[in-house]
């Protein structure tokens, strides 16, 4: 069970016990090797190849370095991979998913829902080595900023208390990296990752946007990616999502398709957006900044 600083970070209905602070140790084990995400752009089993746009429907397009591509290039499990959970087993339900991010999760029950999303936002960031654009907000409000924890700074928590210190390694290696996002899933959530997102029309969604519902509970599920019908303006989009207990990262099916498709629609949402296991209402979608 994943803890806030002053409350739980609920990501799902289960999430409903008594707060606390739950105390990550310096030396968090990764299941990484020392390079983001390897081979993320020569994989041939991606979600852009696994998932034809629909018919009449275009890939919006943008920059070649952008967050967007990025998301597209993600490296996927073969088809028909099961959903694992941090210490390996497999999630209760396996009708909610069309396809698994190939993606360690990690070996704590760390990587639920908004940290998901903020895995994904963050080890973007990394790859372009964008570092100073990396931080983000534990549930108290304290600002985690990775380019300080890369030279050298650690992150204390005394009961309520939260500070930095110095004496940590200076490195921007991956597995310091990893250590500073672990630290972030510990005592960040849904709460406080919507309080730095900015609201945007379901109309002009875009790859990297974010579905969420802060709060205790709450959920999140990330965009990631979208075709456009040239004519209609129409958009479908793809999503992803982690949940509790953490576990890997899976591209939704969509619950309306008879068939199983993943691809959802803007028009056809209305004022929800129907999940496997969360509903959205119309103005949860958010942007980064």
């Amino acid at each position: 069970m994943k803890w806030s600083l002053l409350f739980i970070a609920c990501l799902s209905v289960a999430c409903l016990s008594d707060p606390g602070i739950k105390p990550v140790p310096e030396n968090i084990r990764t299941t990484v090797a020392d390079s983001v995400l390897p081979n993320i752009l020569d994989s041939g089993n991606t979600v852009e190849t696994r998932f034809p746009v629909p018919d009449g429907f275009t890939r919006t397009t943008t920059d070649s370095t952008s967050f967007e591509v990025w998301l597209r290039r993600l490296p996927l499990h073969p088809d028909g991979y099961p959903v694992h959970l941090f210490d390996g087993r497999l999630k209760s339900r396996s009708d909610v998913h069309s396809a698994v991010l190939n993606l360690d999760v990690g070996r704590r029950d760390l990587q639920q829902c908004a940290d998901a999303v903020i895995r994904l936002r963050a080890e973007y960031l990394y790859s372009q080595k964008r570092y100073a654009d990396i931080h983000f907000r534990f549930t108290n409000g304290f600002v985690a900023e990775y380019d300080r924890w890369r030279r050298g700074a650690r992150i204390r928590v005394e009961g309520s208390r939260v500070y930095w210190t110095d004496g940590g390694k200076v490195s921007d290696a991956y597995p310091e990296f990893r250590r500073y996002l672990d630290m972030v899933f510990a005592y960040s959530g849904s709460a406080s990752l919507e309080r730095e997102l900015y609201a945007v029309e379901p109309t002009a969604l875009q790859p990297g946007d974010v579905w969420i519902k802060g709060g205790y509970p709450g959920h999140a599920v990330m965009v990631l990616d979208v075709a456009v019908h040239p004519q209609s303006k129409e958009r479908r989009f793809l999503l992803a999502q982690s949940y509790m207990p953490a576990q890997e990262i899976h591209v939704l099916k969509n619950p309306a398709k008879n068939d199983g498709s993943p691809w959802y629609s803007v028009a056809e949402s209305g004022e929800t957006l129907e999940t496997p296991e969360w509903t959205f209402k119309k103005n949860h979608l958010r942007r980064f900044r």
